[in-house]
């Protein structure tokens, strides 16, 4: 049915109805099932704990792989914030998994999706720690249900009526993190490995970041927290102030000999 034929306003209140099943909501720290059954992209089956228990997060992602608009705007952020995270590499510091909700959807539509994917973005040698699911519906219900993200088929358009954003896990498969939307903040995503990594991934610098940001979920982000900032920023001044009397103190006890600058 084309706008045209409707009343003003009737085609945004006629699928409000639908659109309240539509919801992506945080449940951190949830565990995701790992007996969960699924496909590869080669068409083996697996479970969804195969992907977890390496000592290294997961990015996770639920996605279709018809679908004409909106999940290969997901794809490609993904895509578009790992290619940053310069100094962390695919599947030796994270995973990437894609579990498609369409129960319709095959292996085959999944390979063709992660090479489509791969090769746009040069990362064909990266092939082994990206992983494009497909499902039954009841293991897909079972997924998606624990993470949060609902979403409903719509037979007028003959699509689904989802939302986007990115999961970060920990290595047991525990929700630690959600990024709404199309676009993710490679400096956030990189915090989010951090710690859901559990020490496992990251440098001294990486640690002092999560120090300084805290992650608040009310918006999917991390914000500057003030007070740790304050309180690192008096004790590099402490050690700087210290590091200078200190010097101070060995000049005086140790002055330059006659004859040298």
């Amino acid at each position: 049915m084309c706008s045209s034929d409707l009343e003003p306003g009737t085609l945004a209140t006629a699928q409000l109805p639908a659109l309240k099943e539509v919801t992506f909501q945080q449940r951190l720290n949830n565990q995701l099932p790992m007996d969960a059954t699924f496909k590869d992209e080669a068409g083996q089956p697996v479970t969804l704990g195969q992907y977890f228990g390496h000592d290294r997060p997961v990015i996770l992602a639920f996605v279709y792989y018809s679908c004409p608009m909106l999940c290969n705007q997901v794809l490609n952020g993904v895509a578009r914030s790992v290619k940053m995270l310069t100094t962390f590499k695919a599947g030796q510091d994270y995973d990437v998994v894609f579990i498609s909700f369409d129960p319709r959807d095959t292996p085959d539509a999944a390979n063709a999706k992660k090479t489509t994917l791969l090769n746009y973005w040069n990362t064909q040698s990266q092939t082994g720690a990206w992983h494009f699911l497909t499902g039954e519906s009841a293991a897909i219900a079972r997924t998606t249900s624990a993470a949060g993200f609902a979403y409903k088929w719509d037979d007028q358009s003959q699509q689904f009526a989802h939302l986007s954003g990115v999961l970060v896990l920990t290595p047991d498969g525990r929700l630690s993190r959600y990024f709404f939307g199309v676009e993710y903040s490679p400096r956030e995503l990189r915090l989010a490995l951090v710690e859901s990594g559990q020490g496992k991934i990251g440098s001294v610098v990486d640690q002092l970041l999560l120090y300084c940001f805290h992650y608040d979920p009310a918006n999917g982000r991390y914000g500057a927290l003030v007070m740790n900032m304050v309180r690192l920023g008096g004790a590099l001044t402490v050690v700087t102030l210290a590091g200078f009397i200190a010097l101070m103190r060995w000049r005086e006890t140790h002055p330059p000999m006659e004859g040298h600058a």
